[in-house]
């Protein structure tokens, strides 16, 4: 009775219907897999509304790069600032000593792939597995550190990914607040799209790889300090573990 049921109604049913349920259904797929804010495929942190106290955090990806991420280290000492650092683990690798800097100034470190390759996001199970667990042994070879937080490249998040990260125990971390400092926006526009209604709990993406991010940084923690806001590391805000 039921099979006749639904013979029925897929019998009656217009190829067009089903057309159109594909598209809504791969649009939101894949909208949710550039979005990282729906969390469609996976659960990530983007910000802690509960915090109490004042706080935000300024995250750096795509580094340590050994022209810029020390300028961004002077400045948050000079601010008595803390950030997060999400480290590509091919950067890592290169630049060892600057990673233990980055740590030993009291800075967290995280995961942001090895290679950050533009195909990531179609990257097998497998394969994204072994980009994240090179990146965990090359920062834990140099730091003693096993990291627990990832930053998905370009913010892709997708099924693969989702069981990696579960295969892994990593914990994806998103953003509020993102600066497009690697885009043709002039400094004054990355400053104001961050500082526009900025709120306590923000976490801020900015990159440690270009003198645009070093001095939009600086503008910041001017910002910062003049309206009494301190940035602290993302596992504070969110008052999570980094390291296992």
């Amino acid at each position: 009775m039921i099979a006749l049921l639904v013979n029925e109604i897929i019998g009656n049913t217009p190829i067009s219907w089903y057309i159109w349920v594909f598209v809504i259904w791969f649009l939101i797929t894949g909208f949710g897999s550039w979005f990282i804010q729906w969390n469609y495929h996976l659960v990530s942190l983007h910000r802690n509304p509960n915090v109490l106290d004042n706080l935000v955090s300024i995250t750096f990806d795509d580094g340590p790069n050994l022209q810029f991420t020390p300028q961004v280290l002077l400045l948050l000492k000079k601010y008595n600032a803390k950030a997060t650092f999400f480290c590509i683990g091919q950067n890592a690798e290169k630049y060892p000593n600057l990673l233990k800097q980055i740590v030993e100034e009291g800075h967290s470190v995280g995961n942001h792939t090895h290679s950050h390759a533009n195909g990531f996001g179609f990257f097998s199970t497998e394969k994204v597995v072994g980009e994240l667990h090179k990146t965990n042994s090359i920062i834990e070879a140099s730091t003693g550190l096993t990291m627990k937080l990832y930053r998905p490249a370009f913010g892709i998040t997708n099924p693969n990914i989702k069981k990696a990260l579960k295969i892994l125990g990593l914990q994806s971390i998103g953003w509020s607040k993102r600066s497009f400092d690697t885009t043709f926006l002039s400094e004054e526009k990355v400053l104001r799209r961050i500082t526009k209604n900025l709120k306590k709990g923000d976490i801020i993406l900015l990159h440690d790889s270009s003198a645009k991010s070093v001095s939009v940084l600086e503008h910041l923690l001017l910002f910062l300090q003049e309206n009494k806001i301190q940035s602290v590391t993302v596992d504070r805000l969110l008052e999570i573990e980094p390291y296992a």
